[in-house]
């Protein structure tokens, strides 16, 4: 690596250069992977890395405390060696409804059997089962549907106590220790944030994670607890996992820096046959705010066990690629699976195919969305525009606080989106936002600094060749957010030109 690179590599804002990007993508939709027992080693971090991966996962509702930290330290020290940003999100896991246990560990329920469930600390039988959650009991009626094991046994509530309900069961089956329950088309009164999510939270926090996953978002209100305690330390992604988000899908999407689609528990409470409809409905929803988007669960599934995915799960991911999506992820594939790089190189292979189907191309010209009435919005409108006229290799964005960057993804250029950006902790945010190619570089002080910054990066970072044009948003003055007002075509220098510091 050069040790002349203007760029900062991954060193802490304002220091000297630690060298030159060395791998590139050329795909627009971002691969996140969840990292496991099957991938927590570092030469394994590097191989995913190298296989595509563009954000990690760090799934809160298993491991230790210590397992994330040493994952943490491993992805950071990946990081530095390839001289490009890798991010990192945080999944809190939420208020995960769970029966207790049994004497026998297990039991089988036949359907048309009575079954109680209470508040009762004692060991379950094929009569009854403990259920720790007073709050299913305050919102359970007669005619309420309880899931549990993800919907394998349905039981229907008959009668409703504070404390207890009596139902019938409709879906027989085996029951065993802390299994799962679902309450699909009641919003429960939970507290978003548990007292291991705080924990959690603020241990991650510590680390420097880049986004927070909240789980079993219901409403817009589910963030206030969360954003006061992140304040500007981290970006927060909605997980959409319960029906009764649907209903207020606009305000969630307005709340969140960026949202999930996560599948797993949505095709729970939601009948199957409508989660692709839901899938394309929250896609559209951040499409038309400007917010980032995951597609999430059971993507390849079938790669937890088998080198190849089966057709349908090839289909899957293409098709959230031409949805829109700016990032699709992998779960157990990568977490336990027993081929995650060969999971995340076929994802990489799909979506760059699919990306390349005159398909996908036509989809993103009808995709463009009316502009705000603001100046960001309009002066990232003309950035398309502009840079589509002039036939320009790339657009480029000089941002702070990563605004300027997700606004001009929400307009789809066909050409890389190169983010220029003083900000570490930026840039690795930016590592999951659709087409968007980030880089450290220094502080600059006028609009000449941002245009040779910019030009120089472009030939550095292999976006563009010299001689060709690139076109430049940025907001003055340097340094404030939210303040994107400059649009600026350039030609990139056929000769390169001497630093004067060199």
């Amino acid at each position: 690596m050069s040790t002349q690179s203007t760029d900062l590599g991954l060193a802490p804002d304002g220091a000297e250069p630690a060298g030159e990007a060395v791998l590139k993508r050329t795909r627009k939709a971002k691969i996140v992977a969840t990292l496991g027992p099957a991938s927590a080693e570092r030469r394994t971090i590097m191989a995913l890395c190298e296989a595509g991966v563009d954000v990690f996962r760090l799934n809160f509702s298993h491991g230790s405390q210590d397992d994330h930290e040493r994952a943490v330290a491993f992805i950071r020290s990946v990081e530095e060696q390839l001289g490009r940003p890798i991010g990192i999100l945080l999944d809190l896991q939420g208020p995960k409804l769970r029966l207790g246990t049994f004497q026998d560990g297990a039991v089988e329920l036949a359907e048309g059997a009575t079954f109680r469930l209470d508040m009762d600390d004692a060991p379950g039988d094929v009569s009854r089962a403990p259920l720790p959650h007073p709050e299913i009991f305050a919102a359970a009626v007669p005619g309420t549907v309880l899931l549990i094991d993800d919907g394998r046994v349905r039981l229907e509530v008959v009668t409703a106590a504070i404390n207890h309900v009596v139902a019938t069961v409709v879906i027989g089956g085996t029951v065993s220790d802390r299994k799962g329950v679902n309450v699909p088309g009641v919003v429960l009164p939970l507290d978003p944030l548990t007292p291991k999510d705080r924990a959690d939270l603020a241990f991650g926090l510590q680390l420097g994670i880049d986004w927070v996953a909240l789980s079993f978002v219901q409403r817009p209100e589910d963030f206030v607890e969360l954003r006061q305690i992140i304040g500007e330390r981290a970006w927060i992604m909605s997980k959409l996992e319960k029906p009764a988000a649907l209903e207020s899908l606009e305000g969630i999407v307005e709340a969140s820096d960026a949202v999930m689609v996560a599948r797993g528990d949505l095709g729970v409470e939601l009948p199957p046959e409508q989660v692709p409809g839901a899938q394309k409905g929250i896609v559209r929803a951040c499409r038309q705010a400007g917010k980032p988007v995951v597609v999430a669960t059971q993507m390849l599934e079938s790669m937890i066990a088998s080198p190849v995915p089966t057709r349908a799960e090839a289909s899957d991911v293409a098709t959230a690629v031409y949805d829109g999506a700016d990032a699709v992820m992998l779960s157990a594939e990568t977490a336990a699976g027993q081929y995650p790089i060969e999971a995340v190189q076929m994802m990489n292979r799909i979506v760059d195919q699919a990306e390349r189907d005159s398909y996908y191309l036509r989809g993103l010209e009808g995709q463009h969305l009316d502009p705000e009435p603001t100046t960001a919005d309009a002066i990232c409108f003309a950035l398309q525009s502009v840079a589509q006229t002039l036939s320009a290799e790339v657009v480029v964005t000089y941002t702070d606080s990563g605004f300027t960057a997700v606004r001009a993804a929400r307009e789809r250029p066909p050409v890389p989106i190169m983010g220029l950006t003083p900000s570490v902790q930026t840039a690795r945010r930016l590592t999951l936002v659709w087409g968007v190619h980030p880089v450290c570089i220094k502080p600059v002080n006028s609009v000449q600094e941002v245009v040779d910054r910019a030009c120089s990066s472009a030939v550095r970072q292999g976006l563009a060749e010299r001689g060709k044009r690139l076109v430049i948003a940025a907001g003055q003055p340097f340094g404030t957010p939210g303040t994107t007002n400059l649009l600026r075509v350039a030609r990139i220098p056929t000769r390169r030109r001497r630093r004067r510091d060199e």
